[in-house]
């Protein structure tokens, strides 16, 4: 039937969506993945040992234990705009505020993928129906310090997706909901010399790890088709290589991989199985391949903060997805107010990623914000 087709086309558009999020292997709500924010996404998706505004609810709450102040975040990007599709958007919000009876800050990040409309029909051209696809996941998030250099950071996440509607499919449903967590931590040395010198670099430094999208596997059809959350791990560090009143510059650099495991048949492990059979089988080389870089830099200038700079790389192998570019953006900050655009160019033609334009606006008060 012409509506089963049509599901089987919207399926296999994020089969595609997920190829290009992280190579070979496939997961459900691949949308996860996807950087929220222009500033991180202007510095090659480079973000986890920055975490220093709302967006660390994405990119490692551990971030908020070394917030204060509270901060309202929205983000929108046309999605995978080589395909010139108008109704493929996604939008991220974020929001975070300092709760003194906790100890900590607490954050709320909600993410929305629009896929477009659809038109249900049988075996013949005329219409029947005609549905939305959607797919949204909402994170409340709480950091907080355990040691004056130590931030712990968690999120739990609702995800619920929405490709089509039960009578869609023969069986199941066309909808699934699940749910996932997060856990980061994060390092800022405040005091801290270069080994055998006598140079400080004290709060230069930030080391990051998160460990995200922990959770059960998706159904919407039987158990026995599941499908595993694209669960990853990320390390990464930044490092203020300009401090100054009017001049600061941070470097960054992210690594990252995907925390899924298939074999032959193209059956997947439960994620605390995979958490450690993602490392088995294959060469060292192999498993060095599987991870992706991003590299950034963000220049600010002013006193405060008032106008940024960004640019980064971001490099996948070939064997495992291929992505590679560049990403350039800035920003602008007056008063409470912020306003970050990104871009990104790919040297290929049609690139499905190739001229993405993110466009974020903050609100920040109380000492939040940068």
């Amino acid at each position: 039937m012409k509506n089963k087709m049509i599901i089987t086309v919207l399926l296999t558009m994020f089969v595609a969506v997920e190829m290009v999020a992280q190579g070979p292997v496939t997961t459900a709500v691949p949308f996860l993945l996807i950087a929220p924010n222009s500033r991180a996404g202007a510095m090659g998706d480079a973000g986890v040992a920055q975490g220093d505004d709302a967006w660390a609810v994405y990119w490692n709450p551990a971030g908020y234990a070394f917030q204060q102040g509270s901060e309202v975040a929205l983000s929108r990007a046309d999605w995978l705009p080589a395909f010139g599709l108008n109704d493929l958007w996604i939008m991220h919000g974020a929001y975070k505020m300092p709760v003194e009876e906790l100890d900590g800050t607490v954050g709320v990040g909600l993410t929305y993928l629009n896929l477009g409309s659809f038109v249900k029909t049988l075996n013949d051209p005329t219409p029947l129906d005609e549905f939305s696809a959607y797919e949204f996941a909402l994170a409340l998030s709480y950091g907080t310090k355990i040691s004056s250099d130590l931030g712990l950071g968690i999120n739990t996440r609702l995800i619920h997706s929405k490709l089509a509607p039960s009578t869609a499919l023969e069986a199941g449903e066309g909808s699934a909901t699940g749910f996932s967590f997060d856990i980061g931590l994060m390092y800022r040395p405040s005091t801290l010399y270069v080994p055998f010198t006598d140079i400080d670099i004290s709060h230069r430094l930030s080391l990051g790890f998160l460990l995200s999208n922990i959770g059960p596997k998706i159904t919407y059809i039987d158990k026995d088709q599941a499908d595993p959350l694209p669960m990853s791990m990320r390390l990464g560090l930044a490092y203020k290589v300009i401090d100054s009143e009017f001049n600061n510059m941070t470097v960054l650099a992210d690594v990252s991989r995907l925390l899924v495991k298939r074999d032959t048949s193209g059956n997947s492990d439960e994620f605390y199985k995979a958490l450690f059979s993602t490392w088995s089988g294959g060469s060292f080389s192999d498993q060095i391949r599987q991870f992706t870089l991003g590299l950034g830099a963000e220049y600010w200038y002013g006193a405060p903060k008032l106008i940024a700079l960004r640019g980064g790389f971001f490099y996948e192998d070939p064997k495992m997805g291929n992505r590679k570019y560049y990403t350039f953006g800035a920003g602008i900050r007056y008063d409470v107010y912020g306003f970050d655009f990104s871009y990104i160019s790919t040297a290929e033609e049609n690139h499905p990623l190739g001229e993405t334009l993110r466009f974020s606006l903050s609100i920040a008060w109380g000492g939040g914000g940068l």
